[in-house]
């Protein structure tokens, strides 16, 4: 080989390198370029062939190809950031009340950890919720006052009272909840359902996030909805409120359809000749998001605009349902994604923390949640979507039964609690009309049925069809699943 031809082929790899890099793929992370499968496992959902490589073209997951059958075809996540307190809404607690102020007995609490916020508190005095609540449904399920609109379809919800997680603080707290792993860099749960399932919509993406606008509290990350070392077009689209929700999505000043058309056609036929080139599917996945971003600049102003959607709809959400971004706008945007095919979408809503100052802070928040989720699940139910649509409510943890900081009068704050928690579960499968565990009288400790975060992640897969252990991916080495190391499937709350 003669010296220029030696420099001609070290440039080529040169630049081999630098293509790779700008898809964003390590190579020495383990991932799909020459790793092997991507997934094992048996059935469809799994390849069977150890060498075969990944088919990023072919969509995944039919009806008819999953590990058993499916209940639900899409899940919609309300997730409200910061901890709700489950002791003012769900987990009713009347033994609080009547030891207001008095101290949270060590046989209680026992070698458990307190935060830095409350651990060097000399006193921790017990504090009862000063709402009222009723038994609700056929199941006569607790709800306080605060939730009116959402205790009057108590026959459709599954409230579970004995959620636990492992993690003490926000950070940690809901990254295990959106991932299965307090570690940042896990794949999210939608996209591991992209991954797993793919879309039901070739001209909206398949996982679709939307956080309420203004909204203060514990800051969001957008790795909490992405795909971590899974592919990148996995990750989850966020939608922005305003006239643009996603950005670019406009054509520039001067540049029609067709000329967008041209453009993309002369640039796939590059990048099918690389492809051909260099064996890389990734580029395969390069050309399926221009192309669905070129899809999206029809179907995305057609799912955003309102004026279609009846005004009994309107009404039932509420009136804020008429300004973009806000909770109740996201809600019956929801909606109207899911009824386009949207596999997985979900809502952010922030400010749930109250360390103080927590009567009126929650109340507040209920007055902007309650009529909006309730309103949901309505709407799902009357468009016949419900019984295929899971739909979950809850934060990352809950909060202590003991105040923090001085209790003042009517005026007091929780801290954070990870030994136990509330959320519900409605459609998909759920059985509705039922309460799910319970914790002790000091709405402390679960003393029956505790649900683990990757229990609840296990039945969400099963509800799709999907078994938790065989859903996984090969990462630097190992296999990787949304529920890790274990998980168990909730059968007494599916119908």
């Amino acid at each position: 080989m003669s010296r220029r031809d030696f420099l001609a082929n070290f440039a080529y790899g040169l630049g081999s390198l630098g293509l790779a890099h700008c898809l964003g793929q390590g190579l020495a992370t383990g991932g799909t370029i020459g790793a092997g499968p991507a997934r094992r496992g048996d059935g469809p959902i799994g390849w069977d062939d150890p060498t075969a490589p990944p088919d990023l073209t072919t969509p995944r997951g039919a009806m008819s190809d999953l590990h058993f059958p499916a209940k639900a075809k899409r899940v919609i996540v309300l997730f409200q950031s910061g901890g709700p307190s489950q002791l003012e809404l769900f987990d009713h607690k009347p033994l609080l009340q009547e030891q207001q102020g008095q101290q949270l007995p060590d046989s209680v609490r026992g070698q458990q950890r307190l935060t830095g916020m409350s651990g060097n508190q000399s006193s921790l005095p017990l504090v009862g919720s000063p709402f009222q609540f009723q038994q609700h449904g056929g199941g006569g399920t607790w709800f306080s006052e605060l939730l009116p609109h959402t205790s009057a379809l108590a026959d459709d919800l599954c409230v579970i009272r004995s959620m636990y997680t492992e993690s003490i603080n926000h950070g940690p707290g809901v990254t295990f909840f959106q991932t299965g792993s307090q570690l940042p860099g896990r794949p999210s749960m939608g996209a591991w359902l992209d991954y797993g399932l793919g879309s039901g919509n070739e001209n909206l993406p398949a996982y679709v996030v939307m956080v309420t606008k203004n909204k203060g509290g514990q800051p969001l990350s957008a790795r909490l909805w992405g795909s971590g070392f899974l592919p990148a077009q996995h990750d989850g689209v966020l939608f922005r409120s305003g006239p643009d929700p996603l950005l670019y999505l406009n054509l520039p000043a001067g540049v029609d359809r067709a000329a967008r058309r041209s453009m993309l056609d002369a640039m796939h036929e590059l990048q099918a000749h690389e492809a051909a080139q260099t064996g890389w599917t990734e580029l395969e996945s390069k050309i399926q998001q221009h192309e669905l971003a070129f899809r999206m600049q029809s179907s995305i102003p057609e799912v955003t605009d309102f004026s279609s959607e009846p005004e009994h709809v309107l009404d039932l959400y509420g009136p804020s349902v008429k300004d973009p971004g806000s909770y109740a706008a996201n809600c019956l945007m929801a909606r109207r994604l899911a009824q386009r095919g949207v596999r997985f979408i979900q809502l952010f809503h922030q400010d749930w923390d109250h360390h103080g100052g927590l009567p009126g802070g929650i109340r507040n928040l209920c007055q902007e949640t309650d009529r909006p989720s309730a309103a949901l699940v309505q709407d799902l139910k009357q468009h016949g979507m419900l019984d295929d649509t899971l739909v979950i409510w809850g934060g990352e943890f809950g909060r202590t039964n003991y105040c923090q900081g001085k209790l003042t009068g009517a005026d007091y704050g929780r801290d954070h609690h990870p030994r136990c928690f509330s959320l519900w579960l409605a459609g998909g499968g759920i059985r509705g009309g039922m309460s799910y565990g319970q914790t002790d009288e000091y709405g402390y400790n679960v003393v029956e049925n505790p649900v683990h975060i990757h229990d609840l992640h296990a039945t969400l897969l099963r509800l799709l069809g999907i078994d938790h252990t065989r859903l996984t991916y090969k990462y630097q080495g190992r296999y990787f699943r949304l529920t890790d190391v274990h998980g168990h499937v909730l059968q007494d709350i599916i119908a």
